[in-house]
């Protein structure tokens, strides 16, 4: 499977930095939690799902079988979901939050800064670490599509307490006024056009996935 399901891609980057340097980032990190206005340009975009920053020390990597690590670095791990494509991510973090970005890459080793564009485009696809199973409860929806379809629930609700107290008039009344209020959220989402080979592949795969679900629910169904 992609890392891209739907409407969405999913990024991990896990970057080095030195011990010392990774006391620095935490504190830079405790920073940013108490002045969350730094943070201002990248909650305004509505392309992203989620994002965060971790910090794994040297001595936090969990034993899965092969044995205690011995590092010589710290790791900072880049999680993030979000919609579009990898350019049209980066090209807008890098323009919605660039100093942020420097901020929060400070202490990764080689960390280019986010402007340039093209270099630090070339740093994060160096140490970006692909995922190999990605699912995505809502593919033909981007974050927009949801939260368009949450203002139509509620405004369904509050409409059908209304229809209960059956007085017609006051609900045409509310009906109408409820359209106004949804226009721009009652259009039908689907899934985004083809942007790029890996989501044609990630589409591809998809649909042979859903395909042989089918074939066996068929199968299951049969006496």
């Amino acid at each position: 499977m992609s890392n891209i399901a739907g409407k969405a891609y999913a990024m991990n980057v896990l970057t080095p930095m030195r011990p010392w340097r990774g006391r620095i980032q935490h504190l830079i990190f405790m920073v940013a939690r108490a002045a969350p206005a730094q943070l201002s340009g990248l909650l305004g975009l509505k392309l992203i799902h989620f994002a965060r920053w971790v910090i794994i020390r040297r001595d936090q990597w969990p034993d899965l079988g092969q044995g205690r690590q011995v590092l010589k670095n710290d790791y900072m791990l880049f999680m993030s979901n979000f919609n579009g494509t990898w350019d049209q991510y980066i090209d807008a973090f890098a323009d919605g939050i660039p100093s942020g970005l420097d901020m929060f890459w400070y202490a990764s080793t080689k960390y280019p800064h986010s402007i340039p564009i093209s270099t630090f485009k070339a740093y994060i696809g160096a140490n970006q670490i692909h995922t190999n199973y990605y699912y995505n409860a809502t593919p033909g929806a981007a974050q927009r599509d949801i939260k368009a379809a949450l203002r139509v629930r509620g405004e369904v609700q509050k409409l059908a307490e209304l229809h209960a107290g059956g007085d017609p008039k006051a609900f045409a009344q509310a009906y109408r006024k409820a359209l106004g209020r949804l226009a721009n959220s009652l259009a039908s989402p689907g899934y985004a056009p083809i942007a790029s080979v890996a989501t044609r592949k990630a589409d591809k795969a998809r649909n042979e996935f859903i395909d042989m679900l089918d074939k066996k629910r068929a199968a299951n169904a049969k006496p």
